[in-house]
């Protein structure tokens, strides 16, 4: 059984910009990420890590190349399917925790999964069960402003899981945070993602916690490298 759960081949990506008039991001990406497999997207500001994490999460087209996501190929689909595509197997988790600051931590679990045809009932349970194995699930009647920066990141992620994606992608889920939270909410994220063996693309900085993942890569010239 095939158990690739995100195929990139050929990817690429030119923006045009002013001077020197056109950027070439990516120069033909290839990538397969496996079932339980965590891999680390490390790269200098300005080289291409969050477009290519844009464009394999279907929020942004490359100009060549495919994108496979559990073996459905998203290359021709209009934006109906793609957006049903992401939702159902695609998880994001941003620097920032996006948050929707009117709602709890709990609701802000619940909508993405009523989004997906969920029962209310069905989705409060998932989302108390997400939130009690990153240890929050005393703060879900508390709305985002009322949550530490880790909290507010730990429910950011049990959104990001709320509808059992096939594959996660993280674009720096630590970057805001102090070190000594960062090394928590990173350890709870990565619990998260063993106990689901789902997939994990994250962009960081942090090469100490690049280490602690399956596979490092480098996005060097726009071109994908394993790190030794």
């Amino acid at each position: 059984m095939n158990d690739v759960t995100l195929r990139l081949s050929g990817l690429t990506k030119t923006y045009l910009q002013g001077t020197p008039g056109e950027v070439q991001v990516l120069r033909g990406v290839d990538l397969e990420l496996r079932a339980g497999e965590a891999v680390a997207l490390v790269a200098p500001s300005g080289a291409g890590k969050s477009t290519l994490l844009h464009i394999a999460g279907l929020l942004d087209t490359p100009d060549a190349g495919t994108v496979e996501i559990a073996g459905q190929d998203a290359a021709g689909k209009g934006d109906r399917t793609r957006t049903a595509l992401r939702r159902q197997d695609v998880g994001f988790v941003y620097q920032f925790h996006h948050l929707l600051p009117e709602f709890s931590a709990l609701e802000n679990i619940v909508l993405p999964q009523l989004a997906n045809g969920i029962s209310e009932k069905a989705a409060q349970d998932r989302a108390m069960q997400l939130l009690g194995r990153v240890g929050v699930a005393e703060r879900a009647s508390h709305r985002p402003a009322a949550l530490s920066g880790g909290e507010q990141q730990r429910v950011a992620f049990c959104r990001a899981l709320a509808n059992n994606p096939r594959v996660l992608l993280a674009d720096e889920p630590t970057g805001n945070l102090d070190p000594e939270t960062s090394d928590q909410v990173f350890a709870a994220l990565m619990a998260l993602v063993r106990e689901a063996g789902l997939s994990a693309l994250i962009a960081t900085h942090n090469l100490d916690l690049a280490a602690r993942m399956d596979r490092m890569l480098r996005l060097d010239g726009g071109v994908l490298r394993p790190v030794e």
